[in-house]
């Protein structure tokens, strides 16, 4: 059996050689490397991999061949070490269903290389890493792929242990299939927990893996908790919570922290600006209340106050409260419930402007002439009192209604909203002119009744009074990140680097299919907006600006500034909601020290502790991104839900996009997308004219294409899966 086993080591590391590939030994010796980081002895290497099987002859030629390629260099007569110069880096596995991955989150190991796009791991590459790995890989540059290719050399730190899947009793296997389909392999349950929870087919469980698995598609484990029936609402959102690890409670000593909070820790050194009308604006659910603002109107223009909740002063760096937070990076909201970054003691009570409570505050303080143009800019640390809380839909009815009985309630703050309105309208009109992608993204707003159940699922509405704040909060954002751009003072910037050219040129084919011109070649967002108007108040409206959207980059946190590409901003930052991103409360942390080197009259700021901010950037956009795709599932099984006593109904939808098999529809009436596949195409067959983004009837020569509007027939709903399938009515 031994020698058996050396043989399949051989042929498998000799048929790797031939493609350039590593052998499964070659990764085993370079990990090891990795993991000594420091020079290892060929006795130790030899000890190591004899124990995996291999014979002494096998990991000399292997080191050897190690040596040859660059991957690994001598030091001394018998000791290697990892040649930091190859391209290796760690990251994190990113699996595909079909049973391929991404490295993501990428990090150099040794020198600064240049930034790669997320390495493709081929089923082959993958060892035995799971999804959520952390991992080293050896990446090929040079091969003609979009992305280069890695191989995984070893898993660095194991990825959650436990998963969320359906329960099954096989003859006498007992296995778990994971819900998530990135984890393409089934579980095998060695026994059943011992507890009186009765345990059907199907239903839902929490299951932990075995640390290690020789095999990538079967694994070991153990139920850890019975959720029950997968169909209920709050099995589902436990199912979510699973999934995206998201913490739901705060530690004890969190919370203590947070009820020994002091309410003012101290306004001896605060600019009061109580005497300066602030309200906020915020939607009718909000809870807590990261800003308010208040515009006083100049001789030559106006001033803008944006007073933002002074979290810093209550969180800590080095406290518990700081660590949790700084973990879970955002607050995470589903229609049903909040997951909040800090604790209610402070999310809705004191860091909330409150209406009117004493809060601690860092304002900014905007000068503005009447065309929008900032004439001068400061900032202080403040205590404010906010006088109203406004919603959306009051100011809507304010200031684009003019709804007269509402009017006169609120008559005492009829002229600082005029001079709101006007200098928001002048701020709009310089943010276009300077150039700032108007994509309109209508978003769905899904409301539940008492029961959970979904009641609507309807647009959500957005007038002059959501952009009024929003142009606020972009000018406060802006104000800060110039503010130390100017300076040379490190900051964590919101950046939002220029389109993907590949994603740019497969969306001109789209646009021809469109029947659209394209303003210009280079993909500028004066581009982006003739392409928008174009198709303004046409049914394809919301096709076309979901399609643009995907050839956008994804912003995320940096303290390398590349500008921000969508608002046409050099110099962009978070500083305006501390309360539910962490990446604010670093900014203020940062303006802080800025502020006390300001009045020290220095012009170097004193170090901040914590993380360094290039570390802080790559984890909070992770945490922003496993945010977004948590509330979006949620989004999508609350849409099947709805959906699902609705099969048989016809509805209006619009083609989206189209593939060989299948293509995507989005209701016109509801915001609602799903899979039409081909083979419900009866009147004819169907081939697909891939240059072009349409179908062609083989006989009739009749046309599918993207924009096109069909009558189409809800045929299945898969809550589990979250899929939901239509047919042509004709």
């Amino acid at each position: 059996m031994a020698r058996q086993q050396k043989n399949k080591h051989s042929s498998r590391g000799r048929a790797r050689s031939k493609n350039g590939r590593l052998s499964v030994l070659g990764r085993h010796i370079l990990f090891s490397l990795f993991e000594a980081q420091e020079p290892l002895g060929r006795k130790d290497l030899l000890k190591q991999s004899q124990q995996q099987g291999y014979s002494s002859s096998e990991i000399n030629d292997e080191i050897t061949n190690l040596l040859s390629r660059g991957l690994a260099k001598s030091k001394g007569k018998s000791r290697l070490t990892l040649n930091r110069a190859a391209t290796y880096y760690t990251g994190f596995l990113e699996m595909k269903p079909a049973g391929f991955g991404f490295a993501t989150d990428l990090r150099p190991v040794g020198k600064k290389r240049e930034k790669l796009e997320d390495p493709y791991i081929s089923r082959s590459g993958l060892l035995s890493a799971r999804h959520g790995d952390k991992i080293l890989i050896l990446v090929n540059t040079k091969n003609h792929r979009r992305n280069p290719e890695g191989e995984v050399l070893g898993i660095i730190e194991r990825g959650s242990q436990n998963l969320t899947g359906f329960y099954y009793q096989e003859g006498s296997r007992l296995v778990v299939y994971p819900e998530d389909p990135r984890f393409p392999f089934h579980v095998v349950l060695d026994s059943l927990p011992h507890s009186d929870t009765k345990l059907d087919d199907g239903d839902a469980v929490i299951v932990s893996l075995e640390s290690d698995s020789s095999s990538p598609s079967q694994v070991h484990g153990q139920i850890a908790e019975v959720l029950g029936n997968p169909h209920r609402l709050e099995v589902q959102i436990r199912m979510i919570v699973e999934k995206y690890g998201l913490p739901t409670t705060f530690s004890p000593e969190a919370l203590r922290e947070a009820k020994q909070v002091e309410a003012n820790p101290g306004t001896a050194s605060r600019e009061d600006l109580r005497d300066v009308l602030h309200y906020t604006i915020d939607g009718e659910d909000a809870k807590d209340f990261d800003d308010a603002v208040g515009v006083v109107q100049l001789s030559n223009g106006y001033r803008l106050y944006v007073s933002i909740a002074d979290v810093a002063a209550y969180v800590k760096p080095g406290s518990f409260l700081d660590a949790e937070a700084y973990e879970r990076g955002t607050s995470i909201y589903f229609p049903n419930a909040v997951l909040p970054m800090l604790p209610e003691e402070l999310s809705n009570n004191l860091c909330s402007l409150i209406p009117e409570k004493d809060r601690l505050t860092v304002t900014a303080v905007l000068d503005f002439d009447r065309q929008g143009v900032v004439l001068g800019k400061r900032f202080c640390r403040s205590i404010i009192r906010s006088s109203k809380r406004f919603t959306y839909k009051t100011i809507k009815k304010i200031i684009v209604d003019r709804d007269e009985e509402i009017r006169r309630h609120f008559k005492p703050y009829l002229t600082p909203l005029k001079w709101a309105t006007k200098l928001a309208e002048a701020l709009q009109r310089q943010r276009m002119k300077r150039g700032s992608v108007a994509l309109t993204i209508t978003e769905a707003e899904i409301q539940l009744d008492e029961n959970g159940s979904v009641a609507t699922i309807e647009a959500k509405q957005r007038s002059f009074a959501n952009q009024l704040i929003e142009e606020f909060m972009l000018a406060a954002n802006m104000a800060v990140a110039e503010t130390f751009a100017e300076r040379g003072n490190e900051l964590l910037y919101r950046i939002h680097e220029k389109p993907d050219p590949d994603k740019v040129k497969e969306f001109g084919s789209i646009a021809q299919a469109f029947g659209l011109e394209p303003e210009g070649a280079e993909p500028t967002p004066q581009w982006y907006n003739s392409l928008v108007t174009q198709v303004a108040g046409t049914p394809k409206e919301f096709i076309l600006n979901s399609l643009l959207l995907r050839t956008l980059q994804q912003a995320r946190y940096s303290p390398d500034n590349a500008g921000h590409f969508g608002l046409g901003a050099p110099n962009y930052t978070h500083f305006t909601s501390p309360i539910r991103r962490y990446a604010d409360l670093i900014v203020h942390r940062l303006l802080a020290a800025f502020l006390l080197a300001e009045d020290k009259s220095s012009k170097k700021l004193p170090p901040v502790r914590g993380r360094s901010l290039k570390e802080a950037g790559l984890h909070l956009s992770e945490r922003e991104r496993n945010g977004i795709s948590a509330e979006r599932e949620m989004a999508e099984r609350l849409k099947c839900r709805f959906m699902e006593p609705r099969v048989g109904e016809r509805f209006k939808a619009i083609i989206s996009f189209i593939s060989d098999t299948i293509f995507f529809v989005d209701l016109i009436d509801q915001f609602v997308s799903g899979v039409v596949h081909l083979s419900s195409l009866t009147d004819d067959y169907y081939l697909h004219d891939w240059k072009r983004y349409r179908l062609v009837g083989d006989i009739t020569g009749k046309v599918l294409q993207i924009g096109d509007i069909i009558e189409v027939e809800l045929t299945e709903v898969d809550v589990l899966s979250q899929k939901i399938y239509f047919a042509p009515t004709s």
